[in-house]
C-alpha cells in the first residue's frame, strides 16, 4: 500500500489535470467559438497607389449561420461591429450557410440576408459564394443576397470609385480600383480570365474569393487577393501547428497575410480566419474575427547612408 501522502499527491495531480482539461475544453468548445472581435490588419501590397492610401476593407468570411453560437442574434452583433469599424468597402467571402456541424441547426440564407442588408460602406457591399453555399443551392443563396442589395460578383468585376477622407489632416481624395470576384475553387467555375475581362489595367485590382487554393493561379496583375474558407484551421497548437487545414497546400494559405515571389514579382494574399465553425464546433487559439484591412502604399526604399572617415 502506498503512503497516504503519496496518494494525496496523486489525487491532487489527477484533480489538477482534470481541471486543466475541463478549462481547455470550455475554452475550445464554448468561450472562443462564441466570441467575436474586430481585428485591424495593416497591409502594404506592392503597387498599391498612394492616392488609395488608407482604404479600409472589412472582410466577413465563413459566417456559417446555424453553427453553434452563430445564430441570427450573433449576426446582428457582427453587422453592428462591422459598421462601427467604418470600412470603405465590405467583402463577404462566402459560406453563409452550414451543413452537418455538430450541435448546429440550419438557418435559411434569406433570413441571414435580411440582417446582412444592414451593412454599411460608402463603396458598397459585395459577395462571392463558398462551397457550402453551392452544396445548398448556389442560385438560392445568391438570390437571397442580391434581393437585399448586396452585389454578387461570381467571376465578374466592377470598377469602384470612392472618396477617402482623412480625419487627422482633414483631406480627401478619390480612389479608383477594380474589384474582382472569383467563384469558389471547389464548386464554382473559378474562371479567372472571365473575372478579369475588361478591367482597367491602369488602376489597382483587388480580387476576392472563397478558397485561397486558387492563389497560385492568380495573375501578377492582381494587387491583392482576399479569401476565407480555411477558418485558420480552427485549432492551433503551440509548437505543433494547425492539425487540420482544408487546403491542398497544408498551412501555407491557412491564415493572415501571405506573400509569394514569382518571376521577380511579389504576389499578395490575405486569408481571414472567419467567424463560424464547420464539422466540429471548436476553435482554439484561432478566435473568430471580423477582419478589417487598411491598405497602404509600400514604404519607399531609402538607401542607407555611410559616413566616410
Amino acid at each position: 500500500m502506498l503512503p497516504t501522502n503519496t496518494l494525496t499527491i496523486k489525487t491532487k495531480l489527477c484533480l489538477a489535470a482534470a481541471l486543466v482539461c475541463s478549462l481547455l475544453a470550455s475554452w475550445a468548445f464554448w468561450f472562443e467559438p462564441s466570441s467575436i472581435r474586430v481585428v485591424e490588419h495593416e497591409l502594404r501590397p506592392t503597387q498599391w497607389p498612394t492616392h488609395c492610401d488608407g482604404l479600409r476593407v472589412a472582410v466577413l468570411a465563413d459566417l456559417h449561420l446555424g453553427s453553434p453560437f452563430n445564430g441570427l442574434n450573433q449576426l446582428q452583433s457582427i453587422v453592428e461591429l462591422t459598421n462601427q469599424a467604418k470600412p470603405d468597402i465590405i467583402l463577404l467571402a462566402g459560406d453563409y450557410v452550414i451543413q452537418g456541424v455538430l450541435g448546429g441547426s440550419f438557418v435559411a440564407p434569406e433570413d441571414a440576408a435580411k440582417i446582412l442588408a444592414h451593412l454599411k460602406a460608402s463603396a458598397g457591399v459585395y459577395a462571392v459564394l463558398g462551397n457550402h453555399d453551392w452544396w445548398l443551392e448556389s442560385t438560392r443563396v445568391g438570390a437571397a443576397l442580391q434581393n437585399k442589395g448586396i452585389t454578387l460578383l461570381e467571376d465578374a468585376n466592377q470598377r469602384v470609385n470612392t472618396t477617402l477622407r482623412h480625419v487627422k489632416n482633414r483631406t480627401s481624395h478619390e480612389c479608383q480600383f477594380n474589384l474582382v470576384g472569383i467563384s469558389d475553387f471547389w464548386e464554382g467555375a473559378h474562371d479567372i480570365e472571365t473575372a478579369l475581362t475588361g478591367i482597367d489595367t491602369q488602376i489597382p485590382t483587388l480580387a476576392f474569393t472563397h478558397n485561397p487554393d486558387i492563389f497560385p493561379l492568380i495573375p501578377e496583375q492582381v494587387t491583392l487577393t482576399i479569401a476565407g474558407h480555411t477558418h485558420g484551421g480552427q485549432v492551433y497548437l503551440p509548437f505543433i501547428g494547425r492539425p487540420i487545414v482544408p487546403s491542398a497546400y497544408g498551412e501555407t494559405y491557412a491564415i493572415g497575410a501571405i506573400t509569394e515571389q514569382r518571376s521577380g514579382t511579389t504576389k499578395h494574399l490575405f486569408v481571414s480566419p472567419g467567424i463560424g465553425t464547420s464539422i466540429l464546433p471548436v476553435r482554439f487559439l484561432v478566435p473568430p474575427e471580423i477582419s478589417v484591412l487598411t491598405l497602404l502604399s509600400p514604404v519607399p526604399h531609402t538607401a542607407s547612408k555611410h559616413q566616410e572617415n
